[in-house]
Parts: structure tokens; C-alpha cells; sequence
């Protein structure tokens, strides 16, 4: 774990209340593993509030940065939307357990995401990509938010799911899987709870694993902000430190 300034080098809107972020360092992009996440510190002296977990949707170890996106939601995230370019942001991370990507050669991999649930899951991807064969269902509120839709789509074939059905299929996300004439031997899936047990429920006797988007407190285990059903001795775990990716096995949603 690494506290390091880094910097801000494009932060600019890509969807409905969503932002996209790519900010500098010299220390975090290098050790950073898909599925973990930074912690941001917000305020400027003016606001002091706790530091924003942002989840990483992107890396690249050779330009030394890192792309997130954020939806603004309170005032902490609405402060992180006005910053320009240049500005420096003081960043903690990598913190949390990441995605395990070791399968079978030529599984049958499905990558399932909803709202800010999805972009962990594209450096995912364009790791999967590399091996196996990865089909992509991403699920949205309605039209103007969704985001990376041409960026998966040039890794692999993609569905697009709203709620209200103005664009895509119309529906949730498992209702595009249950259309999917495939034979899954793994899946992944990140997004708001109601999704993730839905998930869970109809892929039950598939491997998975699941990525929370949770509210965090301090980001390092020591508050118990953000507990989750387990089935081991402790009855819980903490997203923050035992996640935020878990095997779908272990928990209780």
C-alpha cells in the first residue's frame, strides 16, 4: 500500500452524472492488480470529508497512469468532477483483494456488469481476452448512461441492457444471459446488490466471482463500515480488505 500525489491528466464527462478520470504517478500504477481500487482524498481545505474509494478501470504501467470513473453522487464526488487538468490528488492504494484470472485454456468466460459496477471489469476483460473466450452483458438505468460500450465491444462481443429499454435489450442483465446459448465455465460480475444476487442466484452451480461496489469508510478494514454475509468462522467479511473481489461461494447476499 502506497500514499503518492499524483496527478490529474484528463477528468471529463463520458455518461449521465458519470466521469471518467486518468490521473500520473510514479509508485501505485505499477503495482496495481485488476480488480483493486484507490482510495482519494477529498477537500481542498474548504471541504474535509472522508477519501472516496474509486474503483480502477484501467492501467497502463508504461505512460504510468490509471483510469477511473466515478458517478457524482454527493458532494465528495461532485468536488472530484470540477478538478482540471494538472491538479494534484493525493492517492492511497492499491488497496483491497483483486480479480482471480487463472482458468482452463479455451473456458468459456462471462463478464457481467451494472452501472458503476462495470468499469473494474474492463481491465478484466482485456486481460481474459488474451485466453480465453469472453462474452460481455452490461446493464444501465436507461440510454444516457451507458459508457464504455465501443471500448468492449473492440475487445470482444458485447450486450447492452437498459431498464427502461431505450436502448439495447430491454430489461436487466440476466434476462440477456438466459438468452445466451452458452455453456459458461466461469463468470465475473460487479454492480449494485440487487444485480450481484440476481447473478448469483442463476449461475449457482457456475464458478464466479463477485466485485462489490460498497460503501467504504476508512478503506482499510478497521471501521466495519462494510460487512458482508460469509460462510466462514467469522460470519462476515469486510469488502474493503477481504474484497472487494470475493468467490461467489463465499458469500450470503
Amino acid at each position: 500500500m502506497i500514499v503518492e500525489d499524483m496527478t490529474i491528466q484528463k477528468n471529463e464527462c463520458i455518461a449521465l452524472n458519470t466521469f471518467e478520470m486518468v490521473i500520473s504517478g510514479e509508485e501505485i500504477p505499477l503495482h496495481i492488480q485488476s480488480g483493486q481500487f484507490v482510495h482519494i482524498q477529498i477537500g481542498d481545505g474548504k471541504l474535509n470529508m472522508l477519501r472516496r474509494p474509486l474503483s480502477i478501470a484501467d492501467i497502463n504501467r508504461i505512460s504510468q497512469t490509471i483510469t477511473l470513473i466515478y458517478h457524482v453522487t454527493g458532494d465528495g464526488t461532485k468536488w472530484l468532477s470540477t478538478l482540471t487538468e494538472g491538479t494534484i490528488l493525493n492517492v492511497l492504494g492499491p488497496l483491497g483483494n483483486g480479480f482471480e484470472i487463472k482458468h482452463s485454456e479455451g473456458n468459456q468466460i462471462l463478464v457481467v456488469g451494472g452501472g458503476v459496477g462495470v468499469p473494474p471489469l474492463y481491465h478484466l476483460t482485456k486481460q481474459l481476452v488474451r485466453h480465453y473466450q469472453v462474452t460481455v452483458v452490461l446493464g444501465f438505468a436507461t440510454r444516457e448512461a451507458v459508457f464504455y460500450e465501443d471500448e468492449f465491444r473492440e475487445l470482444t462481443k458485447t450486450y447492452i441492457s437498459t431498464d427502461d429499454g431505450t436502448y439495447g435489450h430491454k430489461g436487466f442483465v440476466t434476462d440477456v444471459v438466459s438468452q445466451l446459448d452458452l455453456n459458461f465455465q466461469h463468470y465475473y460480475a460487479c454492480g449494485p446488490m440487487p444485480m450481484l444476487q440476481a447473478v448469483q442466484e442463476q449461475m449457482i452451480d457456475t464458478p464466479g466471482q463477485l466485485s462489490f461496489e460498497e460503501r467504504m469508510g476508512c478503506g482499510i478494514g478497521a471501521c466495519f463500515a462494510c460487512v458482508c454475509e460469509a460462510k466462514n468462522d467469522n460470519g462476515y467479511v469486510k469488502i474493503c480488505q477481504d474484497g472487494p473481489v470475493l468467490q461467489a461461494s463465499e458469500v450470503i447476499l
